[in-house]
């Protein structure tokens, strides 16, 4: 079965008298264990793609399926219950909590989920020791680099175990050598 089936997908904006296409006649399929990069120029509609496959956005027309999941007849609570059961969002901007530290940002999702303390505690350990992070389980994101930021949003996105992991452009804000240490640990979820 396909994780993710896209028919048809058309992606349009009121602008003005008329719209604007982000997206015409895409048509994917993605199966469990992919690991697929979507490329393109900026404005190309790569974000906006992520966003409808995560179900923060709905397709103008044609077909979304994730995990089965038609995404246009989800109601809010459906489509919220899919993204925190099966999808870990990897960001551009990181999205982490200034307030909260490293382990407190990669526990988030965990306590949305209702787990028990001792299960959160597991897999955020589990989580950061992934992506080599243990040792700034106390720092807070200010104290980062862009590159520790970036590996704590990754793990944030793994912790729970998700059947998807959408990353938008993961490496925008690094540089080489931290784009070719969060490539790395992507290619090992």
């Amino acid at each position: 079965m396909a994780l993710i089936e896209i028919n048809g997908m058309i992606k349009e904006y009121p602008m003005g008298r008329g719209k604007f296409t982000a997206l015409k006649n895409i048509d994917l399929e993605f199966t469990e264990g992919e690991f697929t990069g979507i490329v393109g120029p900026s404005g190309s509609g790569k974000t906006t793609l992520l966003n409808i496959i995560g179900s923060l956005d709905v397709q103008s027309d044609g077909s979304v399926r994730v995990m089965g999941n038609d995404i246009e007849k989800l109601s809010g609570k459906q489509s919220s219950k899919l993204r925190s059961k099966h999808i870990g969002f990897i960001f551009q901007t990181y999205n982490l909590l200034p307030v909260y530290t490293v382990f407190e940002n990669v526990e988030f999702p965990l306590i949305l989920l209702g787990m028990s303390t001792e299960e959160r505690k597991k897999a955020v350990l589990e989580a950061l020791d992934w992506v080599g992070l243990t040792d700034k389980i106390k720092s807070r994101p200010a104290q980062l680099s862009g590159g520790e930021c970036q590996r704590v949003a990754i793990a944030r996105a793994i912790v729970k175990k998700p059947d998807i992991v959408l990353a938008d452009e993961p490496t925008a804000n690094l540089d080489a050598e931290n784009s070719h240490h969060i490539l790395k640990t992507m290619k090992k979820i």
